[in-house]
């Protein structure tokens, strides 16, 4: 009996001395951790001396410790960075839709620079850049062992001026194209009525007020065409993206309730989640959003929100998969540092980071070739066949519209489809609305 008590003091002294115990290991430990850390930046310094003393050329603090505090945000994940000053005036003009330079959005990739998208209009658009492009030399230099503002800086310049850059595609040899540096304005919403039916609305990136130019576009066509219009088809195709806000603010134009997107962080009560405010100003119109793997960011966070609520058909190609959010933190007069502080969610609480958007109708890029049947011969061709009494003769400056837009869409397959999928729904809607009443 003496025995058990005996055990049974041990076992309580045992849990009365544990966590004294466990809190003195705690305590050893984050001193442990302190004296790493100060190990470490004991080794930082003497690394930077070393270098500035022994390396082959001079070389100033200010670049030394701008470039091993670009290093720390850069070994994090590809999208965090600092900005110098100049790249970070750079950032600003580009997120107001004005810049210089070749109108390239990129990343870093295995060391090389990575194209997401060239901009629609631009030097790089034009000379035939694409998504997914490798970019390996700049005027002949290697790209590799560059941090990625180095490279972007080294593409800039003086308008005017030319830049060479090598470009290397999968399975295809190395391409060596001259660019001229261009003052870059980004127009970053065009509309058009295709079909004589369908709004057409171009997004080539998120910048200042494209909410606003969005939702004029829809009411200009419904102004114009009144009850004959079927539909809209929104292109973010090659989008690398932009701000945030227009892009919650855009999929709100086409959502009456319902969360639009959620940005998660590390700290659990600092999500934020954003919500759609009521009125749809398409009032229920047929909507396809036009993809493709250089849609990015922004891009993905409307594609994302208008398929989660069944809004509209995404068609096209598996978007580029950034699902993370970064914040932009000046720094007084040395510039700014651009870090990731958060991933974003699609309503259905989708992460499509490194995953992308899968469309809802798979269209790869195509041409489309007319097949030759032979000679044909219809009931108009007889000489004389009854005229249709309904019949009412185009202008031949229609008939030349008509033609002219064909050949367009003939060139673009993709958005051929969308507009083709566009009357379809509308078509389907129509007959249900007909059935109910």
């Amino acid at each position: 009996m003496r025995n058990k008590i005996s055990f049974a003091v041990l076992l309580m002294l045992g849990f009365v001395w544990t966590a004294p115990m466990a809190d003195a290991a705690k305590k050893a430990k984050e001193q442990t951790d302190d004296v790493d850390t100060y190990e470490m930046l004991n080794l930082f310094g003497e690394v930077m001396e070393r270098a500035k003393v022994s390396y082959v050329d001079e070389v100033s603090d200010k670049k030394l410790i701008e470039s091993a505090i670009n290093g720390m945000l850069s070994a994090l994940d590809p999208h965090s960075s600092f900005l110098d000053a100049q790249s970070f005036k750079y950032m600003s003009e580009q997120t107001q839709g004005k810049f210089g330079g070749l109108g390239i959005e990129v990343t870093m990739e295995g060391g090389l620079v990575k194209v997401v998208s060239p901009i629609d209009d631009t030097p790089a658009s034009k000379a035939g850049i694409k998504p997914g492009d490798y970019i390996t030399n700049i005027d002949d230099e290697a790209v590799m062992g560059m941090s990625l503002n180095d490279a972007v800086d080294k593409m800039r310049g003086k308008v005017g001026t030319k830049v060479k850059l090598t470009i290397r595609r999968i399975n295809e040899k190395p391409l060596e194209i001259t660019l001229k540096r261009e003052e870059i304005k980004i127009q970053s919403v065009k509309n058009d009525i295709k079909a004589d039916d369908v709004v057409y609305i171009r997004i080539s990136s998120f910048s200042d007020d494209v909410d606003k130019m969005t939702e004029k576009a829809v009411k200009d066509a419904q102004k114009k065409l009144g009850k004959k219009l079927k539909g809209i088809v929104i292109d973010v195709r090659n989008n690398p993206g932009g701000l945030l806000d227009q892009a919650v603010n855009v999929s709100d134009l086409f959502l009456d309730k319902g969360e639009i997107v959620s940005t998660r962080s590390r700290n659990e009560e600092d999500t934020v989640k954003y919500s759609a405010k009521k009125g749809d100003i398409a009032q229920g119109l047929p909507i396809v959003v036009l993809i493709n793997d250089g849609s990015a960011s922004a891009s993905e966070i409307v594609a994302g929100a208008l398929q989660d609520h069944k809004r509209a058909i995404i068609l096209g190609e598996k978007s580029f998969g950034k699902g993370s959010v970064q914040t932009v933190i000046p720094l007084g007069d040395y510039g700014a540092m651009r870090l990731t502080t958060a991933r974003y969610y699609t309503p259905s609480g989708r992460s499509i980071q490194a995953k992308g958007i899968e469309p809802d109708v798979e269209v790869k890029p195509a041409k489309v070739e007319v097949i030759d049947t032979g000679a044909a011969f219809s009931e108009a061709e007889f000489s004389n066949a009854l005229k249709n009494e309904n019949d009412t003769a185009k202008s031949t400056k229609d008939a030349a519209k008509q033609k002219k837009e064909a050949e367009e869409l003939a060139k673009d397959y993709q958005l051929s489809r969308a507009i083709d999928l566009v009357k379809a729904l509308n078509l389907y809607k129509t007959g249900l609305e007909d059935e109910g009443k």
